[in-house]
């Protein structure tokens, strides 16, 4: 089994985080989880069908191409014997910016077929198929070119706001003169999350970060003390974000955490 991060060009840096290429080369299935991210992935499959499994257990297959995200949940996804994958890993409002809309958090997965007009993603796969991982990522990069329009300025200080403990939606209503729900139907529209759904995420996070600095020291975890520094209403409520980003409870993590990776979304 094969993996690894493909770094991008400067001058696409603002629309991919990377791309990730694998392939398994064992005579066994190998099954993964991918963790939230908050981003939008396009996974080409090139080898034997992988399978993805959803939070509420649809099974997808993916033959060429396949469209998920934003990921905020962990999915289990399966590569069988002589699988090869690429996934690009769009930034921010990217996937907009390219296709002029983002996946609602209630949607099923869906095909990139289903967004447009032409079979393009099919005809990119037919180009990508033959080639090494590195040429894959220059095609798929040359591809994209015309497409990405330029950073609507509508997003510029969603993107931008970093104020902790300040709403952003009643901050940039205020600024902007625009009215709340204005805002908050554009971070919708560009990110394709709410505001509150990344605020929870960044959160959970930062209880993540406190937990991996205590394991470090070999400090004992004060339970009381962490819910209230990352701002958790009470225990429970911490329990929840576990299961819910991660299928684990608080000490599982603890306990299998150096098996665990969990990135901010960009």
């Amino acid at each position: 089994m094969e993996g690894r991060r493909i770094p991008v060009t400067e001058e696409f840096q603002e629309a991919f985080s990377h791309f990730y290429a694998a392939e398994n080369k064992t005579r066994e299935a190998v099954t993964k989880t991918l963790l939230p991210s908050f981003q939008t992935i396009l996974i080409f499959s090139f080898g034997t069908p992988v399978h993805f499994t959803s939070p509420r257990q649809t099974r997808l297959e993916i033959d060429k191409c396949l469209l998920v995200g934003p990921v905020k949940q962990p999915m289990d996804y399966t590569l069988p014997p002589n699988a090869d994958i690429l996934v690009a890993n769009f930034k921010a409002d990217a996937f907009y910016r390219f296709f002029g809309q983002s996946l609602a958090s209630e949607h099923v997965p869906i095909h990139p077929d289903d967004l447009l007009d032409e079979n393009c993603f099919t005809n990119l796969w037919r180009l990508l198929r033959d080639k090494p991982p590195a040429s894959r990522v220059h095609d798929v990069l040359e591809f994209c070119r015309p497409y990405l329009k330029k950073r609507d300025t509508a997003f510029e200080r969603i993107a931008t706001f970093n104020n902790i403990g300040e709403s952003p939606i009643k901050a940039i209503a205020e600024e902007t003169q625009q009215s709340e729900r204005t805002v908050q139907l554009n971070h919708k529209k560009y990110l394709g999350y709410s505001a509150k759904e990344i605020n929870r995420y960044h959160r959970f996070l930062n209880a993540i970060e406190q937990l991996q600095k205590l394991s470090e020291t070999s400090t004992p975890v004060d339970w009381l003390d962490l819910v209230s520094r990352c701002g958790y209403y009470d225990q429970s409520q911490l329990i929840h974000d576990f299961k819910h980003y991660l299928n684990l409870s608080p000490t599982q993590f603890l306990k299998f955490q150096q098996d665990v990776c969990m990135a901010t979304p960009d």
